[in-house]
């Protein structure tokens, strides 16, 4: 993984405002900050306690945006994630009251919760950046971004994500455990730093901006081929039994630019797609039988299948 270098300050300042809370993964801070520069959502899959709401929270503050926290209960509708219409009885008329997904940042706690119903109410807000009730469109505020957790451990209860659902996040990645001195450092932390004591660093315009110059940054044709290449040996491949769509061959080239421009660059590198690919595509596969007695997961599926694809030189 490349070090960030001559990065705009206001990247920099963000992750390092985060950092004042997520102690010790500086690597998973720059995995979320690169899905926001590319417009993307993420989903957070890892067991309690290590940290997951706390970045969600983290990111919203240091933004300055507006974020909502959603339960993702079995008895949540999807008029809580929307909205609806009810009859104002001064008025007479109809009046629209917004729901969750009117923020700049939506927290989906323990979203494999909820039931498929209310898991879908979400799609439209991720993909288009609106939602559609009783004929009409609402656009939601930008940047809008969906952070989402599940607990990979606890199955009771629990309704998994639909591909199309999974098809939606950008990345999907784990916290995971903090080392022994990083563990120390919370300790002392205790309760002192939170997410909810964070000042802004960024501001929603700068980020809209960033998200521009993110688009703007240049990816080769070379490169390009490189994703397209990898992307069909997905789908050719014995170990798999779904590979990844064209619409993840757009979410990678997407986040290798958004990369590139926290690394400071204005250009992407093959280096940019091995480093990345696991955690866009990762979710975005499904194993057969013979690929799960190869591999553990999708992320190593893929790793694998950019080992065995020709880099451009």
């Amino acid at each position: 993984m490349e070090r960030v270098t001559n990065t705009d300050i206001g990247i920099l300042n963000l992750i390092d405002n985060i950092e004042k809370v997520i102690v010790g993964k500086r690597e998973i801070v720059e995995l979320v900050t690169t899905a926001l520069l590319a417009g993307g959502h993420v989903l957070i899959e890892d067991v309690p306690g290590v940290g997951k709401t706390q970045l969600a929270a983290a990111l919203s503050r240091s933004c300055g945006g507006e974020f909502n926290r959603l339960q993702m209960t079995p008895d949540v509708m999807p008029a809580d994630v929307t909205g609806f219409t009810l009859i104002n009885r001064q008025s007479g008329e109809l009046e629209f009251r917004k729901g969750a997904v009117f923020c700049n940042f939506l927290l989906a706690d323990e979203i494999n919760r909820a039931s498929p119903k209310s898991q879908s109410a979400l799609l439209e807000a991720m993909e288009e950046g609106q939602i559609s009730i009783e004929g009409k469109t609402y656009e939601l505020p930008k940047p809008f971004m969906v952070l989402a957790t599940q607990n990979p451990v606890e199955t009771y209860g629990t309704y998994s994500l639909p591909e199309a659902q999974m098809d939606r996040f950008l990345m999907k990645m784990s916290i995971g455990y903090p080392g022994d001195e990083d563990e120390i450092a919370i300790l002392k932390k205790g309760d002192n730093e939170r997410a909810s004591g964070l000042s802004s660093v960024i501001s929603l315009d700068e980020i809209n901006g960033l998200q521009k110059k993110a688009d703007a940054v240049t990816c080769s044709e070379a490169v390009e081929r490189y994703i397209v290449s990898a992307a069909d040996m997905t789908r050719k491949s014995d170990g798999l039994k779904l590979g990844v769509s064209p619409r993840g061959s757009v979410a990678l080239h997407r986040a290798v630019k958004a990369y590139a421009l926290l690394c400071g660059r204005d250009f992407v590198l093959p280096d940019d797609v091995k480093y990345l690919a696991p955690y866009v595509w990762g979710h975005r596969v499904m194993l057969s039988a013979s690929g799960r007695s190869s591999w553990k997961d999708g992320k190593e599926a893929v790793r694998a299948i950019l080992a065995e694809t020709g880099i451009p030189v």
